[in-house]
């Protein structure tokens, strides 16, 4: 495939899951590929994955939540690549649990929020002037079906995080699309990444699966399979738009 050929492309939060199947379908695409993360030995795995597929590839080190990371990030991808193309905006994450609203600790209510929604505000802040003084550009952000769709079950503060990241792309697309920039929204479900597979039993899965219309849970690669869509010249003329990838689960 060559849907990105010589494009450039980062994806935040791709040492594992989601992000590292993106990573790999843009690869694939023939993307020159920027990973990030945390976990160091996590990115030599995929960087080792894709270069092993004859892909070019590097890997940045950070923390999206802080602007100075981002800056260091963003100066060592230029000297690399000279541009970024495509930005998909995907690191985020929560570590709460479901919480009667009363009882959700302040410390945890900005921790979700930080992770999910200035994250992604923060990446785009830093990657964006340049997109804009070339007049191109592509972003892909990362929402969740629990900005889409009420809960009792739902991590209030993620959930909020996440319906934030749906309206920010949205004023997003409208503020650039002057300039040649398209921003995208994607928003899964339950995805069966390596840490969901651990911590949710069987049962579970299988109780989830049926509660869907497709009667599956998705998958990292279902994700990146509309990440690569939204990314490459199929999608030109589509902008400020939330994609459910969801197996129809959050239905109008």
């Amino acid at each position: 495939m060559s849907l990105l050929k010589d494009r450039v492309a980062l994806i935040t939060g791709s040492s594992r899951g989601i992000g590292a199947a993106v990573a790999m379908a843009f690869a694939h695409a023939g993307a020159r590929v920027a990973l990030h993360g945390r976990d160091e030995a996590a990115l030599a795995a995929v960087e080792a994955r894709i270069s092993d597929l004859g892909g070019e590839v590097m890997s940045v080190l950070g923390d999206v939540t802080v602007a100075d990371d981002l800056s260091r990030m963003r100066e060592r991808i230029l000297e690399r690549y000279g541009h970024v193309d495509v930005l998909v905006a995907n690191a985020g994450s929560s570590n709460s649990r479901p919480t009667a609203i009363e009882d959700i600790t302040e410390e945890s209510w900005r921790a979700d929020i930080d992770r999910n929604l200035t994250g992604t505000f923060l990446t785009v802040k830093c990657f964006l002037p340049d997109m804009k003084r070339r007049r191109t550009g592509n972003i892909i952000t990362l929402s969740s079906a629990a900005g889409r769709k009420p809960s009792e079950r739902t991590i209030v503060a993620y959930a909020a995080a996440k319906a934030g990241v749906q309206i920010f792309t949205q004023d997003l697309a409208a503020q650039v699309g002057p300039f040649g920039i398209r921003a995208n929204c994607l928003a899964p479900e339950t995805i069966l990444t390596e840490t969901n597979k651990q911590w949710i039993p069987d049962d579970v899965q299988h109780s989830l699966a049926e509660s869907h219309p497709l009667r599956r849970l998705g998958t990292p690669e279902d994700v990146a399979r509309a990440a690569l869509f939204l990314a490459s010249d199929e999608s030109s003329w589509i902008t400020g738009v939330i994609v459910d990838v969801a197996g129809g689960a959050v239905l109008a």
